[in-house]
């Protein structure tokens, strides 16, 4: 009746951190994003608009944390998977 995982399944390790979308204020999504992956605006802009767009995979989970904070805080929904 409980829905808990198997005890032999592993916590992920490596984490993939997908921007959903932009939110209302696509400019700061736009910034934060740029910041991230050091990319010219004209790029920045249309990852924003082509969402949901994985912004760093393979990374920690501080690091996916620390990714996803820094989207949030850009009003931009984002999303945090283990692989």
């Amino acid at each position: 009746a409980g829905g808990a995982a198997p005890a032999a399944a592993e916590a992920p390790t490596s984490f993939k951190v997908t921007l959903t979308a932009g939110g209302a204020n696509k400019i700061n999504a736009i910034k934060i994003i740029r910041e991230i992956l050091g990319l010219g605006l004209a790029d920045a802009k249309a990852f924003v608009e082509g969402a949901p767009k994985v912004v760093k995979e393979g990374v920690d989970k501080p690091t996916a944390d620390d990714l996803a904070k820094k989207i949030k805080d850009a009003g931009a929904e984002v999303k945090v998977e283990g692989s």
